[in-house]
């Protein structure tokens, strides 16, 4: 790694203007400080301040798991997964395709937003790594959808409390900002139009192949493997399944947990989200940009990030 990499202490940091301007909001004693700054902001004019406070300091858990989770809704679409397995991407890469996903969306946000140096070069390595391919327009838009729309949906049934209505306007304005820069046609032009071609999209889409269940059961053994040896994967995996819908399970191929281990571990997640309603609120951000990985435990320079073959 050179002396001009970008490495993970020398990340930038957010806008100071972000900081200066919520930092009576992030230094209150208040829980809900931070939500009420947000809803004196503009949704569409503030979407990048607003969806980094949302993700930085309102619910970096959530949102990860959310865009995780969000990642996974792609593969029940069966009319894509040919191509995700052909590149090896997702078989034989997984926790380096998972890792550069991540970094290269947070590098947008984190980094001061798309139109700081590292936000333009991480959007530059996206459209690079999407261009080597022809991908259907309809598939970046259900993608794009999904990144919109299951953190609200996390939140509703998961999170300490649900996305504020300026929260989720600001999340659509963001994100379709993005797939504008990305080059993507046809973006609905509200986040209720959205939201309709989301379920639109699943319920015309989501059909069972034998490349969607390679791809979800490779993803879902990464998922395990964060926090299980290889011998209890087979244990661990109804966990995981408990928190996916049954649509998306048989497009996959994976099988449904039984219900009453899905009432159990989401009743353990929406029990997590209340317990941190009672925890102080977060004085610092969490910056996944600077949060070691598995791919990169010493840093990682953006142009770096995605395929190199």
């Amino acid at each position: 790694m050179t002396s001009t990499s970008a490495t993970l202490k020398n990340t930038e940091a957010p806008p100071a203007c972000w900081e200066t301007q919520a930092a009576p909001a992030i230094r209150a004693r208040k829980r809900m400080a931070i939500r009420d700054y947000i809803q004196t902001l503009d949704p569409e004019q503030d979407c990048q301040q607003i969806s980094y406070l949302a993700s930085c300091y309102e619910f970096p858990w959530d949102t990860t798991r959310a865009l995780e989770f969000a990642l996974f809704r792609v593969f029940g679409v069966a009319k894509g997964s040919p191509l995700l397995v052909q590149t090896g991407e997702f078989v034989q890469r997984t926790q380096k395709r998972y890792d550069d996903t991540v970094l290269i969306l947070s590098e947008i946000l984190e980094s001061g937003g798309y139109d700081t140096p590292r936000g333009q070069a991480a959007l530059v390595r996206m459209n690079k790594q999407h261009g080597r391919f022809q991908i259907p327009n309809d598939e970046f838009l259900y993608t794009l959808s999904t990144f919109i729309l299951e953190p609200i949906r996390w939140n509703q049934k998961y999170g300490r409390r649900p996305l504020t209505e300026v929260e989720k306007q600001a999340g659509y304005f963001f994100w379709r900002e993005i797939g504008r820069r990305m080059g993507i046609r046809d973006i609905p032009g509200s986040l209720e139009a959205y939201d309709r071609f989301n379920r639109e999209y699943e319920a015309a889409q989501f059909r069972y192949s034998p490349d969607n269940e390679v791809i979800a059961v490779a993803t879902r053994n990464l998922m395990l493997s964060w926090f299980l040896p290889k011998a209890l994967w087979k244990i661990g995996a109804p966990f995981i399944h408990a928190l996916i819908d049954d649509h998306l399970l048989h497009a996959v191929g994976l099988k449904p947990a039984p219900r009453w281990l899905q009432s159990v571990v989401r009743g353990m997640v929406r029990l997590r989200g209340r317990l941190v309603g009672l925890l102080p609120p977060r004085r610092k951000p969490r910056l996944l940009t600077k949060i070691p990985t598995r791919t990169y435990p010493n840093g990682y320079v953006i142009s770096d990030l995605g395929a190199t073959r």
